[in-house]
């Protein structure tokens, strides 16, 4: 087995576990209704067990395939760019506020996943990043009965 087809069945098998674990904690919180503070940890546990399985899935068929694995090469740039959004995304959530910094986070994502063949969209990149945090700060909000951080954008908000 390829060091890229070990890297792939590990990295299911962790996502399962981790998942199903998850999942394990979050069937101890207490339930009062469908949606409610568990609804989203189930939601997570189980796309967490879902991915690790096709990852697994997908390790399998890397395995199974003729190809060699000399044409994949892990992009350590393209992850680093959006560890760091990640960590800049959680930092500032809460002074800046969801709306203002999934937007942020969003858009430059879009940009840092943009390959290099390609020409960054950014009027697209900007309305997909603005549509989605909106509609998942009102989803969280008003059909969740959930409030997000606001941070700047508290009188706005209110």
């Amino acid at each position: 087995m390829s060091d890229i087809k070990k890297r792939e069945f590990v990295v299911g098998v962790v996502f399962l576990a981790v998942g199903l674990g998850y999942l394990y904690m979050t069937s101890t919180l207490p339930r009062k209704q469908f949606i409610d503070a568990a609804f989203v940890p189930y939601v997570l546990a189980i796309t967490m067990c879902l991915l690790g399985v096709l990852q697994l899935w997908d390790a399998r068929k890397l395995a199974a395939s003729k190809q060699s694995g000399g044409g994949d090469k892990a992009d350590y740039r393209t992850v680093s760019k959006t560890l760091g959004l990640i960590v800049a995304y959680a930092a500032f959530l809460e002074p800046v506020g969801f709306p203002i910094m999934t937007i942020v986070y969003l858009f430059a994502q879009f940009i840092v996943l943009t390959p290099t063949d390609k020409k960054v969209n950014y009027p697209v990149y900007g309305a997909i990043a603005i549509i989605t945090s909106v509609t998942v700060y009102l989803t969280f909000r008003y059909a969740f009965d959930m409030i997000l951080p606001v941070g700047l954008l508290n009188g706005l908000m209110n």
